[in-house]
């Protein structure tokens, strides 16, 4: 019981950060916007280096190092015996990275969406803002938006939150 208090007031900041912009009965879009301290490129080369900075937690093998999002387009994960495509990589430039396809559970669905990594230049040269979006529509047993938006939200903030960490200190955790 007290590992679940524990966890519920460690995750309470960062389901705070979480945005569902849009629900219908159609699907959702999700929307994260942070200031990181880091200049645009080094903050778009860190996005892409996602086995660095995702959390085991969120993975089929365990372990985060498994995942890559290679030149081929494959934002993929290495399975004992196998691998599997969590999405692919439709758009890629110096300020954007942008992926379709359904993330973790959303896979057996029939739900599917665009997962977009925009990186601006800040004012400062020194800082860049990363926006992040989901556009997730389709079927899913029970509803869409009413059974995956909150989860979905609540797993890709705290992504975002290990991605600002991971660039900015150099560790996720």
């Amino acid at each position: 019981m007290r590992l679940l208090l524990a966890v519920m007031l460690v995750a309470a900041p960062m389901a705070a950060q979480a945005e569902v912009t849009d629900r219908s009965a159609a699907g959702f879009q999700i929307r994260h916007v942070v200031n990181i301290y880091a200049p645009q490129a080094k903050t778009r080369a860190a996005v892409q280096d996602i086995g660095r900075w995702w959390s085991d937690d969120h993975t089929y093998s365990g372990k985060a190092s498994n995942l890559s999002i290679d030149a081929a387009g494959c934002f993929c994960e290495k399975l004992p015996g196998g691998f599997v495509r969590h999405m692919s990589v439709v758009y890629s430039d110096p300020g954007a990275l942008k992926m379709f396809g359904g993330l973790g559970p959303l896979q057996t669905t029939g739900a599917a969406g665009h997962l977009g990594f925009e990186v601006a230049k800040a004012a400062d040269p020194a800082k860049s803002v990363l926006t992040l979006t989901y556009n997730v529509g389709g079927y899913a047993k029970g509803g869409l938006a009413e059974t995956w938006a909150a989860p979905v939200d609540f797993v890709l903030g705290a992504q975002v939150a290990r991605l600002k960490k991971y660039i900015e200190t150099g560790k996720p955790d």
